[in-house]
């Protein structure tokens, strides 16, 4: 089958990326020829495909919105890739002809790419699988969450977008909200998401979430991501006095929570990571002055991860959004780790109380503390745990089981467009 592939990084920025390059690894070893579709950035991996990836928006080094330098041929690029592109509608098309694909793929392509690949594909008759990471299509911010007051909000869930200006939900600012909720009603003209044949979502929570936002069910296939190994040696696994967090610094993620726990403890953590907007700057300065025996690395690649991994007692995963699948759950259990999370979205799926790990109450620091308590207490428990949780990816997270259910989705969709 001949697969082309959209995300708007060819490089790895987080676990969309992860995904990306596993999943095209995963689908060339069984045969498939992927083809990928994306934007130039100095960062992205080598591909002979290259030459269709569309211009950056910046000079090609930004990662994040905030680093685009503001003159007018820049913010001519941000408008037209939220809205609707028409460079990347001929590059696409141009692609696709040549080409002449099976499936397309689609990952990330909200505010990077524009929806305009989606209606030219449907267009030129390809047919159209989308797996959904976030909330992009329903939230203007993607995540369902308020930062100023930081807490869940669904008010565009059921309601209008424009609690999206009101709320000012884009980088707090009035006019890229109204852009933004301008890109989604030209998104709902166009009927972007009718247009999809198949929607795939990792977690179950997110699914139903979907659904109250008006998705048909037919259309939805609930397919859990995949860890791919590289190794499978556990001479080096201990379990010793530190607990680990891997991901973004940033609030939603549940840090302040995280640190709170740890304050005027004597218990050890590590996190791993950064953020890309100074809320880790903040967080230090919070934490200046005060007794604790937290680490900042930094971000690591996961090579150097693995390490610090083998070694913790567990890991904490303290999310207070909707999370949909955080990779670093299935990390955690590849290394026999068991995780304290939030109680919240896919982390009541993911993580089975009292069996591959136990849960807190989202953006309770006391609830956090008790549960540090008990994993630090009771360490047979947490090594009971963390054979539970590496069973639970061999047995529920295999690269096998995602690709024989995606390959599933693919075909199904590529029949009932050809019978049409």
């Amino acid at each position: 089958m001949k697969i082309v592939l959209v995300n708007y990084r060819y490089f790895i920025s987080g676990g969309s990326e992860r995904y990306m390059f596993n999943i095209i690894s995963l689908l060339e070893s069984k045969g498939h020829e992927v083809i990928p579709f994306s934007v130039k950035h100095i960062q992205n991996e080598p591909s002979i495909y290259e030459s269709y990836f569309i211009d950056a928006i910046g000079c090609g080094e930004e990662i994040y919105g905030h680093e685009y330098k503001r003159n007018f041929k820049t913010i001519f690029k941000v408008l037209s890739r939220m809205i609707y592109s028409f460079e990347a509608k001929r590059k696409f098309k141009e692609l696709l002809v040549k080409e002449k694909p099976d499936i397309i793929y689609i990952l990330q392509f909200q505010n990077k790419i524009s929806c305009s690949i989606i209606d030219i594909a449907y267009k030129l008759n390809f047919p159209i699988v989308q797996r959904i990471s976030d909330f992009s299509h329903i939230c203007i911010d993607a995540i369902l969450y308020r930062y100023e007051k930081k807490e869940i909000c669904e008010q565009c869930l059921n309601g209008s977008k424009i609690n999206g200006v009101f709320n000012k939900c884009a980088n707090n600012s009035f006019i890229i909200s109204v852009i933004k909720v301008l890109a989604l009603k030209v998104q709902d003209v166009l009927n972007i998401r009718n247009k999809i044949s198949a929607f795939i979502i990792p977690a179950n929570s997110t699914v139903s979430k979907f659904i109250e936002f008006g998705i048909k069910e037919e259309k939805i296939v609930h397919i859990p991501t995949f860890f791919k190994f590289k190794k499978e040696n556990f001479g080096n696994l201990s379990y010793t006095n530190y607990f680990l967090y891997v991901g973004r610094i940033e609030p939603d993620k549940g840090l302040f929570t995280l640190i709170k726990a740890f304050e005027n403890t004597n218990y050890n953590l590590i996190i791993i990571g950064f953020s890309n907007d100074g809320y880790d700057v903040s967080i230090k300065e919070y934490l200046k002055d005060k007794k604790h025996n937290i680490t900042f690395t930094g971000k690591l690649n996961f090579d150097e991860i693995a390490p610090i991994l083998e070694k913790c007692l567990c890991t904490i995963c303290p999310t207070e959004w909707y999370d949909n699948f955080p990779n670093s759950v299935l990390e955690s259990y590849a290394f026999k780790k068991p995780v304290i999370a939030s109680n919240l979205g896919s982390l009541n799926e993911i993580v089975i109380e009292n069996k591959t790990g136990i849960h807190f109450e989202a953006g309770n620091y006391e609830s956090l503390r008790i549960a540090l308590n008990y994993m630090d207490s009771n360490k047979n428990d947490v090594i009971r745990m963390g054979e539970n949780a590496y069973t639970e990816l061999k047995t529920n997270y295999s690269e096998q089981q995602h690709y024989e259910k995606l390959i599933d989705v693919f075909d199904n969709v590529k029949n009932k467009k050809n019978n049409n």
